[in-house]
């Protein structure tokens, strides 16, 4: 039976995390699943490698024998996504493999909807840092098997995040992060802070798209950074600091 292996990596968080899925055949779904998912703070560029030689081991796998490489293209940390970046495109050109981009807001309404089946309109919003966060609205459908995008990944204050006007899931860590300021936590029919970028999700998206025929040459990786900016000026942060709380 022939079999379809895919390899995820996503650092995008203070976490490293990488994913080998094994499907058979056409399915669009993993009969099996290693994971490594660690909070490695600032040295994931470190322990990535040595992840990926874990999951290739315990798969019994050589990373020529995948079909392509998924990685959390974004938003997220600059350096983390530059680093899931590089690295799926050193090993793509290692291998000859083609690599996935993926949205790491899709990936964590991927892991709401894989803990609540009901979540199929998921608001993501994670924290960005700097007062803002990172936002997107998904929608699934059922007939396609895919999410459709309602609102594309942006960049906003936590207050000026559009609250669906249908029922929804919130997804990710921004309700932790600033409370009663993210107005969209109030409306949720559930809050799901365990919705997170994870490899796990990644491999999941990677796989629906490269069966799709949406990879792409490794040349062509790119990290979606939504915000063009790293740090506030010392006026910008003198000014937050004087805004009422």
């Amino acid at each position: 039976m022939n079999r379809t292996a895919l390899l995820a990596l996503d650092t995008s968080t203070e976490f490293c995390s990488v994913a080998l899925g094994v499907a058979q055949e056409d399915a669009v779904a993993f009969s099996a699943l290693h994971v490594r998912h660690e909070k490695t703070g600032s040295v994931s560029s470190s322990r990535l490698l040595p992840a990926v030689l874990e999951v290739l081991a315990e798969a019994g796998l050589r990373l020529d024998a995948c079909s392509a490489i998924a990685f959390g293209a974004g938003p997220g940390s600059f350096t983390g996504l530059r680093t899931a970046t590089g690295a799926a495109q050193g090993l793509a050109f290692g291998g000859g493999l083609p690599v996935v981009p993926v949205s790491t807001l899709m990936a964590c309404a991927e892991a709401a909807r894989g803990a609540d089946a009901g979540a199929d309109r998921v608001l993501v919003a994670m924290d960005a840092r700097m007062d803002e966060a990172y936002w997107a609205l998904y929608e699934w459908s059922a007939w396609v098997g895919e999410w459709a995008v309602i609102s594309a990944p942006a960049l906003a204050r936590p207050e000026a995040i559009a609250v669906p006007a249908q029922p929804f899931t919130l997804a990710g860590n921004a309700h932790a992060a600033f409370g009663e300021r993210l107005h969209a936590a109030a409306c949720a029919r559930v809050i799901d802070a365990q919705a997170l970028p994870h490899a796990g999700p990644v491999a999941a998206l990677g796989l629906r798209a490269w069966r799709r025929g949406e990879a792409v040459a490794p040349a062509l990786a790119a990290p979606d950074y939504i915000r063009d900016k790293v740090a506030q000026t010392t006026a910008e942060r003198e000014a937050a600091r004087a805004e009422p709380t």
